[in-house]
């Protein structure tokens, strides 16, 4: 059994009372970024089969004519599993829980773990990347800070220079065994290193899967930010790809596999940098986006096949012809207050209210909170939060 590294990032001046050994320490790549003469030979067979996955899962994305309602749910989940493979430790259900809370960007945070703002703040960041990346702006430097300010916006993340590049050595270090496994390239080298990244993004020539995952790579070990680098380049994931039109909507997530294979994820980035093996990075990122595709597209497939048993269902029993929006509403927020319900469903409040009782009636929806003084009820749609609870 392999031990699970948990990884964190340190800056020396800030951690000068904790010692931190070097032994195992790979050192960044200098001089050699972007990789020449990759051998394609060894990528082919992984390449061919994340190519075929990926166009599979796609696919559905284009059969898709709301995916935004039907994939919120894959967002929520990649914020969670992001997030915790940096020691943020939340659940699906407190996000969903305060987010029902949530209201025109104002809410009451004084008792909310920063654990959940900071994932919160995951999907908001992302989120807004996707839309400035719809409104024409390209994945640039300048993106990437405005990710990153919102990003650590909030919570603890906000006394480590929200949107602002590192001025200081900063180190990658396994916590536990207190042991430095990878130092970033310096400070003073990293604007060349990112104009050398985003001039490869821009020009390079390289297959789109390749490109994208040696720009990961790459990223990572530039780590250009004081903290949150891991989040960030995980997004770049899902944006390179969206971008390049190598999937049709932005509903790509490749977190939960990463999470799975963490040792293996964090071993191979440090090989490029310590024996130069780009091609084995490459082999586990395609192996990573193959099988991230299939469990996407399971999971797509069953919020899909849920969503068209309950479209009956919803008709049968509300009888409305509001009966669709209520199921949309609750396939977008399977965790809300009652009070939301009535006044964003685009349902007239009296018949809101009524589908309401008609829900708990037929156990479709489970109270999780009553009604108590002027706080509304609170329920849950459990039969999709069975399917993406992690």
């Amino acid at each position: 059994m392999t031990s699970i590294i948990i990884l964190i990032e340190i800056k020396y001046s800030e951690d000068r009372d904790v010692m931190y050994k070097l032994d195992d320490a790979i050192d960044y790549h200098y001089g050699e970024f972007p990789p020449v003469n990759l051998d394609y030979a060894r990528m082919l067979e992984p390449l061919v089969k994340a190519t075929d996955a990926l166009a599979r899962y796609d696919q559905m994305l284009k059969s898709m004519h709301n995916s935004e309602i039907m994939l919120a749910p894959l967002l929520n989940q990649e914020a969670v599993i992001s997030s915790r493979m940096e020691g943020t430790i939340s659940t699906m259900d407190e996000i969903l829980r305060f987010e029902a809370d949530y209201d025109d960007g104002q809410r009451n945070a004084e008792n909310t773990k920063s654990e959940i703002i900071e994932t919160i703040l995951y999907s908001k960041a992302l989120k807004s990347a996707q839309g400035a990346i719809e409104a024409g702006y390209t994945i640039s430097q300048s993106l990437l800070k405005g990710i990153h300010k919102q990003l650590l916006s909030h919570g603890r993340g906000a006394s480590k220079s929200p949107g602002e590049f590192k001025k200081e050595p900063n180190y990658l270090a396994d916590k536990f065994k207190r042991n430095i496994l990878f130092i970033p390239i310096r400070p003073e080298q990293l604007q060349d290193g990112l104009d050398k990244l985003f001039k490869y993004i821009e020009i390079s020539k390289h297959i789109t899967l390749i490109k994208t995952g040696i720009t990961h790579v790459e990223f990572e070990a530039l780590h250009p930010f004081k903290d949150g680098n891991g989040r960030i380049g995980r997004m770049m994931i899902t944006l390179m790809l969206w971008a390049t039109k190598a999937i049709s909507a932005p509903h790509f997530y490749i977190s939960g596999y990463l999470e799975d294979n963490k040792d293996s994820y964090i071993d191979t980035m440090r090989k490029v940098s310590e024996k130069g093996d780009w091609e084995g990075w490459c082999v586990f990122f395609l192996e990573a986006v193959e099988q991230q595709s299939i469990r996407n597209l399971s999971i797509a497939e069953s919020i899909i096949s849920l969503y068209d048993e309950m479209k009956g269902i919803f008709v049968s029993r509300l009888s409305s012809k509001w009966s669709v929006n209520a199921l949309d509403f609750v396939f977008m927020n399977p965790i809300f207050r009652n009070n939301k319900f009535t006044m964003r469903s685009g349902i007239p409040s009296s018949t809101a209210a009524r589908f309401t009782r008609v829900l708990i009636k037929n156990n479709l929806i489970q109270a999780l909170e009553e009604a108590s003084g002027r706080r509304p009820a609170l329920y849950s749609f459990e039969p999709l939060m069975e399917l993406v609870r992690i």
